[in-house]
């Protein structure tokens, strides 16, 4: 019988929110005290209040917080709004106005522990050149369970109904674990002559063939039979939740396993952020508390979804042996042709290494070799693929060209 810990963990979490909420109020209050009072006192006391306060993990979506972009030497404002929406996911759009046309680009956010927006970074810089749209992945927790449930094959159709609601030939890029899925949807679409099949596919960072340099990430998927993993990490959603008793891998769990494999950082990481309200330093207290909000904001992974990526994507490597299915048909990466195939990896990643997204040129056999791009930036661990200096500065202008030469 499979254990409760999720509603004890969540159980625990309710009963001690007044404390939290206590702490949060008190911190209001500080800025009320009377001069005469020392500053030190004050500042180890907003130092606890803080670290009190944020002793918690929360489940909702953060904000992207685009308001506006620079296109070419122009400030443009930003608008959110939903294009489409499944109970799993919607496909928001970030809608420019007065902006001539650019390529429709829809972003793959990766479905692993954390919320879409972690890729805010990513998207604010390809809404420079392009139309983007994203795929903001709803969190199962709050998913009732008579919506059904959803697999690795619900995502890779998600990823075919939203590109087309884009219309003709838009561009698709994949970050991380969803590169799996967006080139099978590719495959099938380009079997199917679909008329939204993309006109470019990007593969960024992602595990097509893991057999290739493994990491501890790959090692550790097969070190234990999938029953392991059913037994030890899905449970059920709480009943205080929307989604009451659905089978999810919790997100609490997930960040337990990314916190664990870092702990002295983030240990000295929370000791800093108390030295520097101590101290009044505000402006580096808030550079931790941003990253730690959008860190402890946490996404419960359904269970087929997740059960089934670790069996086909990292026990089996189904997808590059040939063997992968979708719907009981079988995806043929032969099928991918008449559109760009660009991969990109990083050289010091430790979570996807060199080779493994490489493998995707390797599959597509039917893309022209004019119309094939690898880049293997140098410097760069996995989420330097996606995000910071190097991404804005070297990647993304190859991307960029990539995109526009193709469309």
């Amino acid at each position: 019988m499979m254990s409760m810990y999720y509603q004890a963990f969540q159980n625990h979490m309710d009963l001690t929110a007044p404390w939290r909420a206590g702490a949060s109020s008190a911190l209001k209050f500080l800025n009320l005290v009377p001069q005469g009072v020392s500053h030190q006192v004050v500042g180890r006391l907003s130092a606890a209040l803080e670290l009190i306060s944020r002793s918690t993990l929360t489940y909702d979506r953060p904000a992207y917080g685009i308001d506006s972009v620079m296109v070419g030497n122009r400030e443009i404002a930003i608008t959110e709004e939903i294009a489409y929406a499944t109970p799993f996911g919607s496909l928001l759009h970030f809608r420019k106005d007065n902006v001539g046309e650019q390529p429709r680009m829809l972003l793959v956010a990766p479905m692993s522990g954390h919320f879409a927006t972690l890729l805010r970074g990513t998207v604010k810089t390809l809404l420079q050149d392009h139309d983007v749209y994203i795929t903001d992945w709803h969190n199962p927790r709050d998913i009732p369970r008579s919506e059904g449930r959803f697999g690795l094959d619900d995502y890779t159709e998600h990823l075919i109904d939203f590109l087309g609601q884009l219309g003709p030939r838009p561009h698709m890029v994949a970050i991380c674990q969803p590169s799996v899925s967006a080139l099978a949807a590719a495959a099938i679409m380009c079997e199917d002559n679909h008329p939204s099949r993309p006109a470019t596919l990007t593969l960024m960072a992602g595990p097509i063939d893991t057999r290739i340099q493994p990491t501890k990430v790959n090692d550790f998927a097969k070190s234990k039979p999938i029953e392991w993993f059913e037994r030890n990490l899905i449970n059920y959603v709480p009943m205080q939740c929307r989604g009451a008793l659905r089978k999810v891998y919790p997100g609490f769990v997930q960040l337990t396993a990314f916190v664990s494999m870092n702990l002295e950082r983030h240990i000295k990481q929370h000791l800093d952020l108390a030295n520097h309200i101590a101290k009044g330093e505000k402006d580096k207290a808030a550079s931790i508390k941003t990253f730690y909000d959008e860190y402890f904001a946490v996404m419960d992974l359904p269970a087929e979804f997740y059960i089934e990526t670790v069996r086909d994507v990292f026990q089996e490597h189904l997808l590059p042996q040939g063997r992968l299915m979708h719907r009981g048909r079988p995806v043929n990466t032969k099928a991918v042709s008449r559109m760009g195939l660009m991969t990109v990896e990083g050289e010091k990643d430790d979570i996807c290494s060199i080779g493994q997204t490489l493998a995707a040129q390797d599959l597509c056999t039917g893309v022209r070799a004019y119309r094939r791009v690898h880049h293997m930036q140098a410097g760069v661990g996995h989420y330097g693929v996606f995000s910071g200096k190097r991404w804005n500065n070297e990647i993304y202008p190859l991307l960029r060209d990539f995109v526009h030469v193709n469309s």
